[in-house]
């Protein structure tokens, strides 16, 4: 039997970094890997074992969903987050 993540098509075309800042960013990240993978939410719902609501809700970068399911379905998509240093102009003194 496939895992999950051998089963989906797994895409590296947007090989861009993105810096996401707040979590309608992050959920409009999501969203835009769902739909380059073909994806309805309710594929993803059920790949990711969860409920629609919780990828609506992902989507919609509602603040208080758990950040572990989250971070699930960002592997099942092919997305990892990187925490770094912030560079540039945006950097406290």
């Amino acid at each position: 039997m496939l895992s999950i993540k051998q089963e989906l098509p797994i895409s590296n075309s947007a090989d861009a970094e993105l810096p996401v800042r707040t979590s309608t960013a992050l959920g409009a990240a999501i969203r835009a890997q769902r739909k380059r993978l073909a994806l309805s939410q309710l594929d993803l719902a059920g790949l990711g074992n969860t409920g629609n609501r919780f990828i609506v809700d992902l989507e919609n970068g509602k603040p208080t969903v758990q950040l572990q399911k989250a971070l699930d379905l960002m592997d099942l998509l092919g997305l990892e987050m990187v925490v770094r240093a912030k560079s540039g102009a945006g950097r406290a003194q």
